[in-house]
């Protein structure tokens, strides 16, 4: 069988039981204990569970049920519970804290603070934080397409706009001049990928680019028009920061939207807005 990777979920099997708990086949890493209290009262020799795989306090590869926050190579904003000497304790939503050594903290952290960590695997293959993102994120990849959707994890702000993590894997930036609403660290959240650089660095969007978005818009505002007697007040010269309250989208998307409707002949731009033809 494939041996399950430390810090990952897996589909195991259940050999044999013990006192403690079921033991599952775990490939190289030998039978893997799932402790008593999470196993399944239906459950018998030869079902397969899903697990997650890490180490207890005594430093055993053990199985659990339970869902943690944040699984390896991933980031997440966690909840610091204890410090003492040797570094911090987070909460990952597991019985065995996760460990935030000093020499991983780029500020000392305080318990009660919640801070944006990457789990990795350190040399004696346990599951470690980190909050210094740097050594483990990429500022470059060719993998994306334009308009490609990618998943997000905010970061800090910059002098140029909001810095996310696409995927758990790469630097990105949405520009603040895209910035259409407030963020905050640890949000996980669906972008785009908004242009692709020649420097290969990750320019994102929270807005679905070009007319993959206006279809949808367009439709929007059709309804919008017949539930309203046929006329808007907003045209293409309207203040962009109405546009987005009435319908959360930027200028440029709402004109390409009213643009396809007006050449579809379906509604005219007037002045102060929009109708709908013969109403």
């Amino acid at each position: 069988m494939k041996t399950p990777k430390m810090g990952r979920y897996a589909q195991l099997n259940v050999v044999d039981f013990h006192p403690a708990g079921a033991l599952l086949e775990g490939g190289k890493l030998g039978r893997i204990l799932l402790p008593s209290r999470q196993v399944p009262s239906d459950i018998e020799i030869n079902d397969s569970i899903r697990v997650f795989i890490y180490r207890d306090s005594e430093d055993r590869v053990i199985a659990t049920t339970q869902r943690p926050k944040v699984q390896l190579n991933q980031v997440a904003n966690l909840k610091v519970l204890d410090v003492n000497s040797t570094g911090a304790f987070l909460d990952w939503g597991l019985s065995k804290d996760l460990f935030l050594p000093y020499s991983n903290q780029s500020n000392k952290v305080v318990a009660g603070q919640h801070i944006l960590i990457y789990v990795y695997l350190d040399n004696e293959d346990r599951l470690t934080a980190t909050t210094l993102l740097d050594r483990h994120l990429k500022d470059f990849s060719s993998d994306y397409k334009l308009g490609e959707k990618v998943r997000l994890t905010i970061a800090n702000r910059s002098d140029l706009g909001q810095k996310v993590i696409v995927d758990h894997q790469y630097w990105g930036l949405i520009h603040k001049d895209n910035m259409r609403q407030s963020l905050k660290i640890g949000q996980r959240i669906d972008g785009y990928i908004r242009q692709l650089r020649d420097d290969k660095r990750l320019d994102i969007s929270l807005e679905q680019p070009g007319y993959k978005k206006v279809g949808g818009l367009s439709d929007q505002i059709l309804e919008r028009l017949q539930n309203a007697g046929g006329y808007i007040a907003l045209a293409d010269k309207s203040p962009a920061e109405l546009i987005e309250a009435e319908f959360g989208v930027s200028k440029r998307v709402y004109k390409m939207a009213i643009g396809k409707l007006y050449k579809n002949r379906i509604i005219t731009i007037e002045s102060d807005g929009i109708r709908l033809i013969d109403s």
